[in-house]
C-alpha cells in the first residue's frame, strides 16, 4: 500500500470491499474505534471507497453512531429520532442539517458555561467526584457528536433565555442522577 499524503491536513481513510479501514498517513488498518476517537480528538478525516474513491464519510460516520448507541446508554432519545425520520422527504428536509448544525454549534458553546454550572452546584459535597465522573463522560459524548466547526463561518445567533432554561433541565437531570447514585 503506497502512503498518502493528507490533502489540508485532512487524513484520508480508504474502505475496502473486505469493510476493513486503511488510514493512508500512518499505513495502517484501523478500525471504526479509532475513526471515533480522532473524531474526539478533532481530527479531520475523509473516508472514500478505496474502489470508486467515492465519498463515505457521512455513512462511517453514522456508522460509528449506530455502534456508540447499541453499547449501553444512547445518546439519542427515541423521540429525537422518530422526529428526525419523520422529516425526511419533507419540504423542510433541506433545513434540517443546518439548524441541527447551528444548536450543536450554540451547545459547544455554552458547555464551558453549564459545566461550571455543574462543578459548581456539587462543589465541596460527597457527590463531586461522581459529578467530575459524570461530566468527564458528558465531554466524551459531547465531542463524538459535535463536528468540528468551520472558523469562518459563525453559527445564527440562539435564544439566550431558552438555552438557559435548557441547561437548567439538564442540570436537575443530572442532580437526580447523582442522588440515585448516593
Amino acid at each position: 500500500m503506497k502512503k498518502q499524503p493528507a490533502a489540508d491536513g485532512i487524513v484520508i481513510i480508504k474502505k475496502y470491499a473486505n469493510r476493513r479501514l486503511y488510514n493512508t498517513e500512518t499505513s495502517s488498518y484501523i478500525t471504526l474505534d479509532h475513526l471515533a476517537t480522532m473524531t474526539r480528538e478533532g481530527r479531520d478525516f475523509k473516508v472514500v471507497d478505496a474502489k470508486t474513491d467515492e465519498d463515505i464519510t457521512h455513512n462511517v460516520l453514522t456508522q460509528i453512531i449506530m455502534e456508540e448507541e447499541s453499547r449501553g446508554e444512547t445518546m439519542l432519545p427515541v423521540n429525537f429520532l422518530r422526529q428526525l425520520i419523520s422529516m425526511y422527504g419533507d419540504s423542510m428536509q433541506t433545513m434540517v442539517p443546518g439548524y441541527l448544525e447551528a444548536s450543536m454549534d450554540s451547545f459547544r458553546r455554552n458547555h464551558d458555561q453549564f459545566k461550571s454550572a455543574v462543578e459548581g452546584a456539587f462543589a465541596n459535597s460527597p457527590f463531586a467526584d461522581i459529578a467530575k465522573r459524570n461530566l468527564a463522560m458528558f465531554d466524551v459524548a459531547a465531542q463524538a457528536l459535535t463536528p468540528v466547526a468551520p472558523a469562518t463561518s459563525p453559527a445564527p445567533a440562539a435564544n439566550k433565555d431558552d438555552e438557559i432554561a435548557a441547561l437548567r433541565t439538564e442540570l436537575a437531570k443530572l442532580q437526580e442522577k447523582v442522588e440515585k447514585l448516593g
